[in-house]
């Protein structure tokens, strides 16, 4: 079996940073947005009567990072992967700010992963692995990884056939499509 380095994104995709910030902002502000209702990139689309500052300000409270929850199947199929031998390295785009909140979390929630396996990176284009997976189409296009884009509503509207990369909803197809084209 070929051992690969396994590159993943933390939020909404490992783990629902978009189900604690929605929630968050709705108990603040009395909004009443789903996350569902987040089918951009963009967060301040799904909240207009919030400022850019209310809706981002939420992720310095280290509360909403110590609510996080597992997307259903990471951590099974994530820890399967590490008892396959691949080595994981959790890659995600972090205000330093809220690092160590996150960072606390994410080893709490996967605790096969150490610090030396998490890696802070806005280009993620310039962290060298086999495969990555990501709900960003812009951390995808221009990778030399296989790249997953991981279903999310704020990526639908991306047409990654164009850009050669492949759509998994849910951890179960990530795992297929990592064994269907890497592992020999």
């Amino acid at each position: 079996m070929n051992h690969l380095k396994i590159l993943f994104d933390a939020d909404d995709v490992a783990e629902d940073l978009l189900g604690c910030w929605v929630k968050r902002l709705n108990e603040r502000y009395g909004t009443k947005v789903m996350p569902s209702d987040v089918v951009e990139w963009d967060m301040t689309r799904a909240f207009p009567t919030l400022t850019k500052e209310q809706i981002y300000g939420v992720l310095q409270d280290e509360g909403i990072w110590a609510n996080l929850q597992p997307i259903p199947g990471a951590q099974e199929y994530l820890q399967q992967l590490h008892q396959e031998g691949h080595e994981l390295y959790m890659v995600t785009a972090t205000d330093c700010r809220t690092c160590g909140a996150k960072v606390r979390r994410i080893l709490e929630l996967f605790p096969f992963l150490d610090v030396e396996h998490i890696v802070i990176a806005h280009q993620k284009q310039m962290v060298l692995g086999d495969v990555l997976i990501d709900d960003g189409p812009h951390n995808l296009v221009g990778g030399r990884y296989f790249r997953i884009l991981f279903d999310q509503p704020h990526n639908r509207g991306f047409d990654e056939k164009k850009h050669g990369i492949f759509r998994a909803v849910g951890w179960a197809e990530v795992y297929r499509l990592i064994h269907e084209n890497l592992i020999l």
